[in-house]
């Protein structure tokens, strides 16, 4: 397990040697979040690389990443703790086959840790000193505020409290990463408790630098084409614009395809590895792909002759 970073260059190497590129700006909020052991809560569009922080931070840090996939209805049952009712209910029959009638007995030996299942946030918190985890807490936005009330209790102490055993506290805090897509607003109780960062898209440096870490195989003049023309899309009235994870799709998919260079054909018989939605796609295939292609081509040839 490696130390965390004693500074914000070295969060940006930390970052980088995973394979992360990130800005500044990103690398000193993740190095404050580490050193003060504060939540980091980040909220991007779909894509931009939130989720992936959670995983280089594992990685980089030598941790185990335990990861909360958040949806609609999630509850402390799917998210804490549940117990094995099957198992109990065995249990409870063994013990009445064998003429074992002691109730108060039978009651507290069905509610032992053995018939607990632990979920994401009771395993992050019972890990030992020395060895706590990464908590991903993914797409926070997808639950209701009933869960986030309840989230209060475990970013605010790091602790659950389990009826029949006690209150579980964490002997060192994990380090915890919740993401949203902003698809509704988080309440203010629950970004109080954390750092705040807005993830957006790279600059076309920055994802050129993001291509060639993550897709080295790809040569530099498509990587340079695929970035510049991605850019250009995020520019247009889309429904959903191309993340970094849909730019990195696109360049494998080329390799795949044995492109060494954009042409309109292969432009608009992969859009759909860009492009999520049937009316994006229509919008930008045929006539207004080839003009993006032409004019990324000409910003090619003008760098080429400065």
């Amino acid at each position: 397990m490696s130390q965390l970073p004693d500074s914000i260059d070295q969060t940006v190497s930390l970052l980088r040697q995973t394979g992360y590129i990130a800005g500044r700006d990103l690398a000193t909020v993740v190095y404050l979040a580490l050193r003060m052991g504060r939540p980091l809560f980040l909220e991007g569009e779909a894509g931009v690389g939130k989720t992936e922080i959670a995983k280089v931070l594992a990685e980089g840090l030598g941790r185990k990443l335990i990861r909360l996939q958040c949806y609609e209805g999630l509850d402390v049952n799917s998210a804490v703790y549940e117990w094995n009712y099957s198992a109990q209910m065995i249990e409870i029959r063994l013990a009445e086959a064998s003429g074992e009638l002691d109730r108060e007995r039978l009651g507290h030996d069905i509610f032992a840790e053995k018939f607990l299942i632990k979920r994401a946030l009771l395993q992050a918190l019972e890990a030992p000193r020395g060895a706590a985890p990464v908590l991903l807490i993914d797409e926070i936005d997808r639950t209701d505020e009933a869960f986030e009330a309840f989230l209060l209790e475990v970013l605010s102490d790091f602790q659950v409290t389990i009826p029949e055993l006690g209150t579980i506290r964490a002997e060192e805090p994990p380090i915890v990463v919740i993401t949203s897509n902003r698809t509704r607003e988080v309440h203010d109780a629950l970004k109080r408790r954390c750092l705040y960062h807005w993830v957006g898209y790279p600059d076309a440096k920055r994802e050129m630098e993001i291509v060639q870490a993550r897709r080295p195989q790809a040569s530099a003049a498509l990587a340079k084409e695929v970035v510049l023309f991605v850019q250009a899309l995020r520019g247009q009235d889309l429904f959903k614009s191309p993340g970094v994870a849909e730019t990195l799709d696109w360049v494998t998919a080329l390799h795949e395809l044995d492109s060494v260079t954009l042409d309109p054909q292969t432009v608009n018989d992969t859009l759909g590895v860009l492009l999520k939605y049937q009316d994006d796609i229509v919008r930008m295939e045929g006539s207004e792909a080839k003009r993006i292609l032409d004019q990324i081509k000409d910003e090619i040839r003008a760098m080429a002759l400065t």
